[in-house]
């Protein structure tokens, strides 16, 4: 059973930005008729975190409304790299770097979709339709429908172009996203294709070569190219990432505190995106709780998206360690900890202390923080990175050391 009314919660919700079609998309989506939609992403890293995330927000309301969900793994493409808003050309990585890539970010996206049930996602590698694909043939037969001048006028190559860097290596990552999306309608009928504001240029690529085979083959194929808005904080930049680091899906590369602390740090007028988009909460509620009380309500995102991510025993260890900093609370066990001998005190420099702790992530960080005036113990400022911790520092058996405004660890000794 699909549900008609997929097209207006995407409006309702501001996650329809860019549509080649519109019309069509919604004609296609109030039908009843289910629909295969896919999503490409370049397995460039091992995890996935926030920012990574919000196309398969997206794709998960599909999958529930009752359409074929398809994720596409670049492992072609990303041999490449998508030039997409970069100065320089991306890192080359081998064949097995972006194997190993793809089996690790799988288990994170089982967060955001279901791979098993009557209506299952599906997840492809673009390299196993381009590894017997001949350079000849492709050129040939899909090639030959580039035009440069067109290419090159798109965003998609401005700053490499205004850096004197494209190179014609790069040139090729354009044409071989748009034959991803004829292939995918070839094998798997999919006929909608749904990214991120950025990839535009990629996606109405492979609309407009399915038209022109269209006028060669005399077929009458209809691809739709859509895009989300992306989350981008106020001075521009893709959210995803904290001054402590990225906000991770994977459970060994973030703690739950770390996690609740990075969805509170979203900049204000980002809220009522990530309810829109991790959420389920109706829009009329969210503009409400953020209009009356900001606090309360980037309170309530980081619980439930917490609560989504990693699941509501995580959400409710964060949020009562949370409390215990911020509101006197009496519960620190849920604090991020770092436990050492009673040998350690006196002798072990704080910089040491606070790397060793993920509170920075090195030395050199530790040390400019601490010459800034960025660390605290027991709420007094440290001024000397080679301070020790001392007998007398200790709460019963710990200390409480701060960066900035909102990371702690708990020392245990």
């Amino acid at each position: 059973m699909v549900d008609t009314n997929l097209y207006n919660t995407l409006k309702e919700r501001g996650l329809l930005y860019q549509c080649s079609d519109e019309e069509l998309f919604k004609k296609k989506l109030e039908s009843g008729e289910p629909i295969v939609v896919y999503e490409g992403s370049d397995p460039t890293a091992d995890s996935l975190h926030i920012g990574h995330c919000v196309p398969y927000t997206i794709l998960r309301r599909f999958q529930k409304a009752g359409h074929k969900v398809i994720l596409l793994m670049g492992g072609a493409t990303a041999c490449i790299g998508d030039p997409t808003g970069k100065s320089d050309m991306r890192k080359m990585l081998t064949y097995k770097d972006i194997e190993n890539n793809i089996q690790k970010i799988k288990n994170s996206l089982k967060v955001f979709l279901d791979f098993d049930g009557e209506n299952p996602a599906i997840i492809v590698n673009n390299y196993e339709w381009f590894k017997n694909l001949s350079y000849i043939d492709f050129m040939r037969d899909y090639g030959v429908h580039f035009n440069i001048n067109k290419m090159l006028s798109s965003e998609i190559y401005d700053n490499r172009l205004s850096s004197g860097g494209l190179t014609f290596f790069e040139m090729g990552y354009m044409p071989m996203q748009a034959y991803d999306f004829v292939h995918l309608n070839r094998t798997h009928n999919c006929t909608l294709e749904f990214g991120g504001a950025d990839q535009w240029g990629n996606i109405v690529a492979g609309v407009e070569l399915q038209r022109k085979l269209n006028f060669q083959n005399g077929t009458n194929i209809e691809l739709i190219g859509a895009t989300n808005p992306l989350l981008l904080t106020p001075d521009g930049k893709k959210m995803g990432k904290t001054e402590k680091g990225a906000i991770w899906i994977d459970r060994d590369k973030i703690s739950a505190y770390d996690f609740y602390q990075g969805v509170y740090q979203t900049p204000d007028a980002c809220v009522e995106m990530m309810f829109a988009l991790f959420t389920d909460i109706p829009m009329a509620e969210i503009r409400e709780l953020i209009k009356t009380d900001i606090v309360k309500a980037k309170e309530k995102l980081s619980f439930e998206l917490t609560k989504f991510v990693r699941g509501e025993a995580d959400a409710i260890e964060a949020q009562t360690a949370t409390q215990a900093l911020f509101k006197g609370g009496n519960n620190l066990d849920n604090v991020p900890t770092l436990t050492l001998t009673p040998a350690d005190l006196d002798t072990k420099p704080i910089v040491d202390i606070i790397t060793e702790g993920n509170l920075c992530s090195s030395k050199s960080e530790s040390r400019r923080m601490i010459e800034g005036g960025g660390i605290s113990l027991n709420d007094q400022k440290v001024s000397d990175f080679r301070r020790t911790i001392s007998s007398a520092d200790l709460k019963e058996n710990y200390v409480i050391i701060r960066r900035g405004k909102k990371n702690y660890l708990k020392v245990i000794f």
